[in-house]
């Protein structure tokens, strides 16, 4: 009887959060129209720059310190073992599927890569928001801390694994004069600036992402680089993608400082991975609470409640309230607008669906238990098997609809599989919490 009430106590408040996408779903339903699109960019902006920093620092910082980073290296390696196994999904629902050959890589990057952030952090929060939650006084901290610990390693494998992999196939790129790509660019640009016909989705993790866009994400560096299908298309590729501005010495110096062909390419493509865009205002806020909470006596200055800075980290805490009803409404507001038009195909989209959210949980299941039965977790804490099991659960990263988005590969086919998860999700997620709360409270 005690495991059935504590899961029903887990349960209900994610009923409740679910239902908080519902009022988003609603209010900004077209045929309603009571909260425009325009208004819910505006909150996903206030969330990413504001709410979930305040909710990462003033949960992270207090429960950090050298001990726990220690002993939470688990948590971005599971990262990691859950990216790769879904990548191995994607790839078997690739060759099953056989989805059109330019969608190939996007079956696995969707398949592989998983919500880490927010969507995590909202089912955590909402859970410990009750009393009576079977994880304790320490719920709402500590599960935050888990996951704000492995967003990191997602923002880095999305801005460069990812980043790299959603470029457009080179076979299926269609090569205009020069000029007339930009031009046709901008004119896209400004259309989706001034009629905001930009979907929400591609700015629900990433908002100001058109000010990102540069020349060349929208080509296909990597293929252009290396592919040497045509004699002296590699060599003109090269010259043309690397810096400009360098003063050219005289042959004889550079024919002594060339460097090999190989890693002038892979400088090229260095040079052209976003690695700036990891310093989000979430990724800062994780950065602070963790070099604070390094220094104990720094970390009392800060975070004690009879230190002058608690009237700031009070403020940051009101603030922080505001981030699970946001995210959700955003959420909400995002599956108002349906899925688009697709050619992936109904049998790619279904595969992708049950590996991800059917298939890739019951692995992770096994993983985790693995992973415990070797000693790799901290000895009896529920809440960070449970934090570990979410990052197999969760639906494709909203981010990678931007990505798809800034590389313009994709686009409506990301939209429509990201729509498509969620909505299942709804079911499948709420399934496997019930799984893991009964799994995890029977050792309790």
């Amino acid at each position: 009887m005690k495991s059935g009430a504590d899961v029903l106590s887990a349960v209900l408040p994610l009923l409740k959060f679910l239902s908080l996408s519902i009022f988003g779903l609603v209010l900004s339903h077209p045929r309603i129209g009571l909260v425009p699109k325009a208004t819910l960019k505006i909150l996903s902006k206030l969330v990413f720059v504001l709410f979930l920093p305040c909710l990462i620092f003033t949960n992270l910082g207090p429960t950090i310190s050298l001990q726990n980073l220690i002993q939470w290296w688990f948590i971005p390696v599971n990262v990691l073992l859950s990216t790769a196994t879904g990548c191995v999904l994607g790839l078997l629902v690739a060759v099953i599927c056989r989805p059109p050959p330019q969608y190939f890589r996007f079956t696995i990057i969707m398949t592989g890569f998983g919500n880490t952030g927010n969507l995590p952090l909202a089912v955590v929060a909402s859970i410990c928001h009750s009393k009576d939650n079977p994880f304790g006084p320490a719920c709402q901290s500590s599960g935050v801390a888990y996951v704000s610990f492995s967003q990191w390693i997602a923002v880095f494998l999305v801005y460069t694994l990812v980043y790299h992999m959603m470029e457009p196939p080179l076979e299926y790129y269609e090569i205009v004069e020069e000029g007339t790509e930009i031009d046709e660019i901008i004119e896209i640009e400004e259309t989706a600036v001034n009629d905001l016909s930009r979907p929400l989705l591609v700015e629900a993790e990433w908002p100001g992402m058109e000010d990102r866009e540069t020349e060349h994400c929208k080509t296909p560096l990597i293929a252009r680089l290396f592919t040497n299908n045509i004699s002296g298309e590699t060599q003109a590729t090269v010259s043309e993608f690397d810096v400009e501005g360098k003063v050219p010495e005289s042959p004889k110096s550079i024919r002594c400082l060339a460097e090999p062909r190989i890693v002038r390419r892979i400088r090229i493509v260095a040079e052209r991975t976003p690695i700036s865009h990891i310093l989000q205002p979430p990724t800062i806020a994780s950065l602070l609470a963790i070099f604070i909470g390094m220094f104990p006596t720094v970390k009392d200055i800060v975070f004690d409640k009879s230190s002058p800075f608690s009237i700031l980290t009070d403020s940051f805490d009101i603030l922080a309230e505001a981030m699970v009803p946001s995210v959700m409404l955003v959420l909400g507001g995002m599956l108002a607008e349906g899925p688009n038009k697709s050619d992936l195909g109904i049998r790619t989209t279904i595969g992708i669906v049950v590996a991800r959210l059917l298939v890739l949980p019951l692995l992770g299941i096994g993983i985790v238990s693995l992973a415990d039965r070797l000693n790799f977790l901290i000895p009896s804490d529920q809440l960070y098997r449970f934090v570990l099991l979410l990052q197999y659960t969760t639906p494709s990263a909203i981010l990678l609809g931007a990505i798809a988005s800034l590389r313009a590969y994709a686009v409506k086919e990301a939209s429509a599989v990201i729509f498509w998860q969620h909505v299942c999700a709804v079911l499948s997620f709420s399934l496997y919490v019930i799984v893991y709360f009964k799994m995890l409270l029977s050792y309790a």
